[in-house]
């Protein structure tokens, strides 16, 4: 289903070319990364829901299959399981599509690993309306708001392959509960082998002095390209944010764009209820009142669709974030 998964032989490139990217799945990096881990991190173990091919969690069963747990299409069980493995020092990496992971197990993960604090990392992919073809009961739009509100639970965005690795390497040498949100398609990389990941910070992407763009995710590239665009069709000076933390949220950096620029966009493939757009507001409206627009899934289901074309229809992807831009400025 949907476009071939990128693999590991594509190099990553030196430079980006935000008309042209290079692409790679997140996915794909993520089961690299955990069979890196495997090899320096030997309390690293994985855990799947019968999904292991899609979320390429098979990588790490192969290579060490001794440390790797299928648990079947059960994923209350799923997240049990690893919050016991947790309490023997085990650092339990847990895999299945978002909507299950946040969904169907979001009781044990309130109680059984946020309430007793165990370090388990959830990672679940295929999340947001990119899942494309699958549809809505399987397009997971409400997983931020579910997730951000467990108390104690980190969560995290990355926005392509070479945040992913990262991030993952980063969460397996930092304790704590933790909601990594991944996706399914091929992404655009829009970041160089030299990127340094900063925990807890918003990433500035790109500076600009008309109006703040924060996304989050796949999100951050559309908002590069609308960004880019603008700039040498309009000669509007766009700032993008790339907020990689949703919990805990960066809210010091945001606050110092929004003081330069006076006005705020948010992107994200996520319900704009609660999500990305939902901790802008909450933070804007207690720290620094500026107007705000919030693009996402507004209040609806997703559908069946090409993930290009469902991030038209949704009005998030690089198109639409320039024209909803250009309109609220020269309107």
């Amino acid at each position: 289903m949907g476009a071939p998964v990128a693999t590991s032989t594509q190099p990553l490139p030196t430079s980006i070319d935000l008309e042209n990217p290079a692409r790679k799945a997140i996915r794909v990096a993520y089961g690299e990364t955990l069979v890196a881990l495997g090899a320096t991190h030997p309390n690293v173990v994985v855990l799947d829901a019968d999904l292991a091919c899609s979320t390429q969690t098979g990588m790490f069963a192969k290579a060490y299959p001794e440390r790797f747990f299928n648990q079947g299409i059960a994923e209350q069980d799923l997240i049990n399981t690893a919050a016991g493995l947790a309490t023997t020092g085990k650092i339990p990496f847990v895999s299945t599509f978002a909507m299950f992971a946040s969904g169907k197990a979001w009781e044990p993960l309130r109680n059984t690993v946020a309430y007793s604090n165990l370090n388990v990392k959830v990672a679940p992919t295929h999340s947001g309306i990119s899942l494309g073809e699958d549809g809505a009961s399987h397009q997971s739009i409400e997983d931020i708001a579910l997730t951000r509100v467990i108390p104690g639970m980190t969560v995290a965005i990355p926005s392509d392959a070479v945040e992913t690795v990262a991030l993952i390497r980063w969460a397996a040498d930092t304790f704590g509960p933790m909601y990594l949100r991944l996706v399914r398609p091929n992404v655009p990389i829009i970041h160089t082998p030299d990127y340094v990941f900063e925990p807890y910070k918003i990433r500035v992407e790109r500076e600009g002095s008309d109006l703040t763009l924060v996304a989050t995710g796949e999100t951050v590239y559309h908002a590069l390209l609308a960004a880019q665009r603008l700039q040498l069709k309009q000669g509007i000076n766009v700032e993008v944010l790339n907020a990689v933390f949703i919990k805990p949220f960066d809210t010091e950096t945001l606050l110092r764009s929004v003081a330069k620029t006076g006005r705020v966009m948010s992107v994200e493939s996520h319900s704009v209820i609660g999500g990305l757009g939902g901790v802008v507001a909450e933070t804007l409206s207690e720290h620094h009142p500026a107007p705000l627009k919030r693009l996402g899934v507004q209040d609806t289901f997703g559908q069946s669709g090409d993930p290009d074309e469902l991030f038209g229809v949704y009005g998030i992807d690089a198109a639409s974030i320039e024209r909803d831009v250009l309109a609220w400025l020269k309107g």
